[in-house]
């Protein structure tokens, strides 16, 4: 009986490890480098950022809540641009015809890029949609969130990074 009882112990010390580990290996780190251009043939180096908050969305044309997240992220690209707001999309549709089309149809105020497996793999991969990073001045992700998100909880979380000041 003892035996029994340290086993159980023994597996519900080891699964409450496994558990332990940290949900998002990215957070708190810098986030993974972007070169290329936008859907505009305008450079975007996600680095060049550096000094500002960057939320930057995966999403898709097909995706829905990605959908309902648009016209929020081009409302907070006009109100908090100023205080030191960049938004970045990218998309992971396979095609930038759609992509073009709704975003101009959407009067997207922030820059498109295309993305694919290999900046999905770098973000920890990108297996559901949407998926928004918020990165502070440092460069250093400060949240992920990811599928149908509540966008109040993620504008105060975009507010308090704003409020931060880089020094040094």
């Amino acid at each position: 009986m003892p035996a029994r009882r340290f086993l159980a112990i023994g597996l519900l010390a080891a699964s409450l490890a496994i558990s332990a580990q940290p949900a998002d290996p990215l957070l708190h780190k810098p986030a993974p480098a972007i070169v290329r251009d936008d859907i505009h043939q305008q450079p975007i180096d996600l680095a060049a950022y550096r000094g500002k908050v960057v939320l930057l969305n995966f999403w898709a044309t097909w995706c829905a809540p990605c959908q309902i997240e648009m016209p929020r992220f081009v409302q907070w690209q006009t109100r908090y641009g100023p205080d030191g707001l960049q938004i970045i999309g990218v998309s992971m549709d396979d095609d930038s015809a759609p992509v073009a089309a709704l975003t101009r149809k959407r009067q997207v105020n922030y820059p498109i890029l295309m993305g694919d497996e290999q900046i999905g793999s770098a973000y920890g991969g990108i297996l559901g949609l949407p998926v928004t990073f918020l990165i502070d001045r440092k460069g250093n992700i400060a949240a992920r969130y990811k599928g149908e998100t509540s966008l109040a909880a993620m504008e105060r979380d975009l507010k308090r990074l704003l409020r931060t000041h880089v020094t040094g």
